[in-house]
């Protein structure tokens, strides 16, 4: 599966649901770009953003939330329809073809969603903004979730029951029936695991690049590459002035009399 060329003649576009935290709202973008960028198919990203979702989940966050979305994000395949459906926390990037997630989750149709199951303890005690660093079982599995959106355990995951399902019986999966593994390379995390120069997906997860703090992380450089072109601009009077002696004015100004 690793090897395979991902070819895709469909004309449906996969939905990707990325996490949205206005306090880090340049990850959402940067990620989004990364995905566009690399795509070998449609695909349509949308925003778990919790200013979208008034009236749908009402859940009040909790202070042991370290983002808006800790919760909504299992509210992607209800989103998405019947089709595979894939959510991602936003500070990740992706260096491959977001179609190859679409491809595993075709191959292991029995599996109701499919995750990296990092079996770790975090190396720290704090994360980005000062948010208290927890260990517990499964943790990081649900940053990036794979879904088989035709699973009748998928189609548990209504706003009511995401509204008010604990927070272990979620980012521990006690709603699945079947939960696939994907390939380390695809959540890789930033600073807990050795460098892996083979990393398909990076999980910035202590902090991403944007924050002073981890601008020297592992894949920074990567990330600032996707954010410069992402912000990039072929702008044809800039590049028709640079041609102009430096004494030629633009415009003509207004004389007054």
């Amino acid at each position: 599966m690793q090897d395979r060329i991902v070819s895709t003649n469909s004309t449906k576009p996969l939905k990707v649901y990325i996490g949205f935290d206005p306090r880090e709202s340049v990850t959402w973008h940067v990620l989004a770009h990364s995905i566009l960028a690399r795509s070998s198919g449609p695909v349509e990203i949308c925003p778990i953003s919790l200013a979208n979702l008034k009236g749908i989940f009402t859940r009040p966050r909790s202070p042991e939330q370290s983002t808006d979305f800790a919760y909504a994000r299992f509210l992607t395949p209800w989103l998405a329809g019947s089709d595979v459906s894939i959510f991602m926390d936003s500070d990740m990037l992706c260096l491959t073809d977001i179609w190859e997630l679409h491809e595993w989750a075709k191959a292991n149709p029995y599996m109701d969603v499919l995750v990296r199951k990092h079996d770790y303890q975090s190396s720290v005690t704090t994360k980005f903004l000062g948010q208290k660093q927890t260990n517990y079982p499964c943790k990081n599995w649900s940053s990036l979730m794979v879904f088989n959106g035709h699973r009748s355990a998928v189609r548990r995951l209504t706003p009511q029951y995401v509204g008010t399902a604990s927070g272990m019986e979620l980012h521990q999966f006690k709603w699945s029936d079947a939960v696939g593994d994907l390939p380390i390379e695809f959540n890789h995390l930033v600073g807990e695991f050795p460098p892996n120069s083979g990393a398909k997906i990076v999980h910035y997860t202590l902090g991403s690049p944007c924050f002073r703090q981890y601008q020297g992380c592992e894949f920074s450089n990567e990330w600032f590459e996707e954010l410069s072109r992402m912000t990039h601009c072929d702008d044809p009077i800039l590049e028709w002035t640079q041609c102009l002696p430096t004494s030629t004015p633009l415009t003509k100004s207004k004389t007054t009399t």
